[in-house]
């Protein structure tokens, strides 16, 4: 079940790009635990080698230059800045056999309308924990499809960029908990097909999308390695694989600064 026990921890690889994640020292971990939010959100704060900081997810939208934390500690608030760089994130140009998934008829935009608000819900959820669990493990292997924050053109029409990689399998394949976490949700939804959302605390959650077989419910509780469900090709995609997302204070950000660094295998798309 989730840890409640304050320690020095690892954290995520840091980035301070669009869609990446920022470190934020804030204070001595011997003083009152600070609450810091980010565009309204709140964002996790852990003790890490004597000091709170601030694990801040960057949204792919996001302007470059300074970003703002807003930060109360003791009852008094101030401000805690970050610089956000720049990164161009390149094309990629997908052909859907399914003209719907790419332009949905109004019955479609009725069912997709509804699915959203579930799905919104299940990324902006806070769970109030003082550790987070990391590093990931990854949930499967297998060949990188789809890199993080791509440009996405489908069928010639531009829409929104990648917020999460996909990894190549075989429909079936087992895939496993990245960590210990909450089952927030599962549904079958339009372009996401069968998805399960695990809550990890502090406004950290993976989402895993066109799964053939969801294996959990909303409300189980797991650990690290347990069988959520399997591969599949549900949803808007072109072939069997598991589209990994990480969700971090609302803002979809490369999962691969949560994992660690993988052997690079054959057919990988490249950076």
């Amino acid at each position: 079940m989730l840890s409640h026990s304050l320690q020095a921890m690892p954290l995520p690889e840091q980035a301070a790009i669009p869609g990446g994640v920022v470190i934020v020292p804030l204070s001595a971990s011997d003083l009152a635990k600070p609450v810091v939010t980010y565009r309204k959100k709140p964002v996790a704060v852990v003790e890490s080698d004597g000091q709170w900081v601030a694990v801040v997810g960057v949204p792919l939208g996001a302007k470059i230059g300074s970003q703002r934390l807003t930060v109360t500690q003791s009852g008094r608030i101030s401000r805690a800045l970050f610089e956000v760089q720049n990164k161009a994130y390149p094309t990629q140009h997908i052909t859907i056999k399914n003209k719907r998934k790419v332009n949905p008829n109004i019955y479609d935009m009725t069912r997709i309308n509804g699915e959203s608000a579930k799905i919104k819900a299940a990324l902006r959820h806070w769970t109030e924990i003082e550790t987070l669990p990391l590093p990931f493990a990854w949930p499967i292997e297998g060949r990188v499809s789809g890199l993080f924050g791509r440009r996405r053109v489908f069928n010639g029409q531009p829409r929104r960029p990648h917020s999460g990689v996909d990894i190549a399998a075989p429909t079936g394949t087992e895939i496993h908990a990245p960590a210990e976490g909450v089952v927030r949700d599962t549904g079958d939804y339009f372009f996401n097909g069968k998805t399960v959302f695990i809550d990890h605390g502090q406004g950290l959650v993976t989402m895993f999308c066109h799964l053939d077989r969801i294996d959990v419910k909303a409300g189980e509780i797991i650990e690290r390695g347990h069988v959520i469900g399997t591969v599949g090709a549900t949803g808007r995609v072109t072939g069997p694989h598991l589209h990994l997302g990480v969700s971090l204070n609302d803002a979809r950000v490369e999962p691969r600064l949560f994992f660690p660094k993988r052997k690079a295998v054959h057919g990988d798309e490249k950076e």
